[in-house]
Formats: structure tokens, C-alpha cells, sequence
């Protein structure tokens, strides 16, 4: 597929792509708004001075960015920082983190008239993608520009490397569009290179995600809610996916015959599942609370719901041992990192492609475990419940890892001053 054929095609979904908006606002109101943003019509006036612009697609993407953007903040402070994203809980966290110190939008569509009117606006002297985020006509219109393009913490899956294979033209030239793609892992490296990166474009710089600043505020606040029961066992079912949460509901049921006075701290990844995970809890016969009722975690509380965004330090804090999401169903795990970096054992199940290299660091050094089911995930949960020695050396196994893997955030920061000094 060609450029010109990818753009034809995504104009004709163009009008399902507004839908899709309105069908995920019946749940989550935030994506009926800013729709003019989507095709870069802005009301405030264009910036009059060149910007450093980041491109961090949602939350997880947000959270791992912020060490190198408060690094350029810091660094460049006459230069505007902007900072796209394109979920509005991206969009959320990135004002709740920043507020007005940079400037911030929702990332166009990606047609030609739409990313044209985003450069002239923001003025991009350099543009950073998070993770894989690569778009043929925002690239192309970049490099008519000639504004450098780079891709950070970039990671490829095998599936994603088979995906991209099936437009290998237009893949290949988006990636010879690139200035530089500094990877998390020579794994990834080399898919990009498969694909038709040069190689002396690309860089392995680590994942920004080791880096992140922990939140002692976070962690002092949960450490006063645990007082208040300090012999409960805790765990925390991590960034849930759908159709997960029915997974982990069934494996603390089959815990709390063990357990009977385990709590549950259950954290879906999407605001719009809040209400569901709460509801399944309920049905199952649990006893359940919603963080944001107000409510107290009495003895008879069985389940927690965790349905504040940016919380994630508190909530983690809260427990033992923590299950990470999306590795029960097939859409790979979330951050495994955080729950690592905060000293907690950390379990999943079997996806981990979303953050491979940092499993297989984990599980080499004996601070994860993977299991393969509902059960199986009930069974490991008691046993680490039980024995607080495995519990200990695990979690400090995890840590080790993560101050082992230090250090992107500087790396990365010189790649900035590089292409922005010799813009």
C-alpha cells in the first residue's frame, strides 16, 4: 500500500473513526469533546516560536514520557513544549502533570490537510514519537518540513512486525522518514531494521519506563489506609483488561477459601470499565467499594475499586502482591515495571509482549511469576500470600532490576539536544 492509497482508505473510514468517538462516549463522556482537535482547528492562535513537540498516545505513554519532558522544560525554558495525545485519558493526566507549562492538544487524524495545519500551528523544530507511533502523512508532511522526526522507547512486537510487514512499502519509507529510532532492546532494534531501517539509525537506549519518579505523597497516603487494617492480606489486580476482570474476581474467590480475609484492590485500565468491575464484584457475591464513594474499607470489605485516574502509586502501595493486566487475555501486559520499581512480587499472565524484555529480565532474576490461568493465578496468589520470606526476596529481586535498567531519560535528553542543536 502507498501513501496515496493509505490516504483514500482513511478518508472513506473517516466518518467511522467520529462514530466510534460517540459510541465510547456512552461510557466515557471526554471522547464526544474537542472533536475540531481531531482535525487540528484550533481557537487559540498559532505559537511564534519554534516548539519541541511530544507525541505520547494515552496514560501509559504520558507516565513514561514525563522524566524527559520535565528534562526539557527545565533545559529549554523559553522554548513552548507541546504535548499531544490521543486518548482523553492521555489527554487528562498530561494536565493534571503539566498544567499550563506545556502546550496541549489531541494529535490530528492523520490526513494531509490536518497535519499541515498542526505544523503550521505549533511549529515543530522537532517532533518525538513514544513507543510506535508512525503515521505516513504526519511524517511525510515532517519531512517536507524538514523537521527531524524521532521515535523513543520504541518497541516492536513479533505480531506488530508481522502487522507492519503487510505494508512493507509504506512502512519502509515512514521508517527512512525517521531521524533516529532509539529502542528499548536490541529485539526491537533489529524488527525495525527487518523492516527497512537504516542501521545506523537506530540506537538502544532502554526503556524510559525504569525512570519514572516514584510518588512519596502516593505512597505515605496508602501506608495511613493500610493502618487502618494492617493484618489484612492485600493484593492489587493491576490495569485490567476486558474480559479480565471476570479472570481475577474467579481466582480471588477460589484465594479467599484460603484467605478469607484477602482484599482485592481491583484497578481497571479504562475509566469507561469502572462501573462493570464494580457491578461483576457484586454479582459474584463480593462485598465491594468504589474508592471515589467515600466510603471506608470496613473488615467485611472484600473488594476495592480503584476508580481514581493517577493513582496508580496509592493503589500499589495498598498491597503485597500485585497482578499486572492485560496478560490474562491476549493484548499483552501493562507496565510491569511500576509494580516492580514500588517493591512489590510481581504476577502475570502469559501475554507479555508488550513489555518482553522487561518480563524477561524479571523472570530471570526471580521477581516475576507467570502463570497460565484463572487458577493457576489463585493458586500462586495464596502460596505468595503465606510466605512472606518469597515475598520479601522477590520483591527485592524486582527492584534490583529496575535499578539495573536506569538511565534512558539521560540518554534519550542527549538525542534531544542533539537534533534540536543542529536544527
Amino acid at each position: 500500500m502507498g501513501r496515496q492509497l493509505y490516504t483514500c482508505v482513511y478518508l472513506l473510514i473517516l466518518p467511522l473513526m467520529f462514530a466510534r468517538l460517540w459510541w465510547r462516549a456512552r461510557q466515557n463522556p471526554a471522547y464526544r469533546l474537542r472533536w475540531a482537535e481531531r482535525l487540528a482547528r484550533y481557537s487559540s492562535p498559532p505559537l511564534q516560536k519554534n516548539s519541541i513537540s511530544f507525541h505520547a498516545v494515552s496514560v501509559g505513554e504520558v507516565h513514561a514520557a514525563v522524566p524527559l519532558i520535565e528534562q526539557v522544560l527545565r533545559s529549554y525554558p523559553a522554548t513552548p513544549v507541546v504535548v499531544t495525545t490521543t486518548t482523553p485519558t492521555g489527554s487528562a493526566r498530561v494536565q493534571q502533570l503539566f498544567g499550563d507549562r506545556v502546550h496541549h492538544v489531541y494529535l490530528p487524524y492523520d490526513l494531509p490537510s490536518a497535519v499541515h495545519r498542526f505544523l503550521r500551528h505549533f511549529r515543530p523544530a522537532l517532533l518525538v514519537l513514544l513507543e510506535t507511533e508512525l503515521w505516513p502523512n504526519l511524517l511525510q508532511a515532517c519531512s517536507e518540513q524538514q523537521c527531524p522526526v524521532l521515535l523513543v522507547n520504541a518497541r516492536l512486537s513479533p505480531k506488530s512486525l508481522a502487522s507492519y510487514k503487510c505494508i512493507a512499502a509504506l512502512t519502509r519509507q515512514m521508517l527512512q522518514q525517521l531521524s533516529l529510532v532509539a529502542a528499548q532492546a536490541q529485539a526491537d532494534g533489529d524488527r525495525f531494521v527487518t523492516l527497512g531501517l537504516a542501521p545506523d539509525k537506530l540506537q538502544i537506549s532502554g526503556s524510559l519506563k525504569f525512570d519514572m519518579t516514584l510518588r512519596h505523597d502516593k505512597i505515605a497516603a496508602a501506608r495511613v489506609a493500610r493502618a487502618q487494617w494492617p493484618a489484612r492480606p492485600v493484593w492489587i489486580a493491576a490495569s485490567t483488561r476486558e474480559g479480565e476482570d471476570a479472570l481475577v474476581l474467579q481466582a480471588f474467590r477460589q484465594a479467599l477459601q484460603v484467605l478469607p480475609s484477602l482484599l482485592l484492590v481491583l484497578v481497571p485500565r479504562h475509566p469507561e470499565r469502572f462501573g462493570t468491575a464494580t457491578e461483576q464484584a457484586a454479582a459474584a457475591g463480593l462485598r465491594v467499594v468504589r474508592q471515589t464513594s467515600g466510603s471506608t474499607v470496613a473488615a467485611d470489605t472484600q473488594v476495592l475499586i480503584g476508580d481514581t485516574l493517577g493513582d496508580m502509586h496509592f493503589y500499589y502501595s495498598l498491597a503485597d502482591v500485585a497482578f499486572v493486566g492485560g496478560s490474562l487475555v491476549n493484548t499483552g501486559c501493562q507496565n510491569i515495571i511500576e509494580a516492580a520499581a514500588l517493591g512489590l512480587p510481581v504476577v502475570t499472565g502469559p501475554s507479555l509482549f508488550n513489555f518482553q524484555a522487561a518480563s524477561d529480565d524479571l523472570r530471570e532474576a526471580g521477581g516475576m511469576l507467570v502463570v497460565s490461568d484463572a487458577a493457576a493465578l489463585g493458586y500462586a496468589l495464596v502460596e505468595l500470600m503465606q510466605d512472606a520470606v518469597r515475598r520479601q526476596r522477590m520483591a527485592g529481586q524486582a527492584q534490583a532490576v529496575v535499578a539495573s535498567n536506569l538511565g534512558a531519560t539521560t540518554r534519550l535528553f542527549a538525542l534531544v539536544q542533539r537534533y534540536w542543536r543542529n536544527h
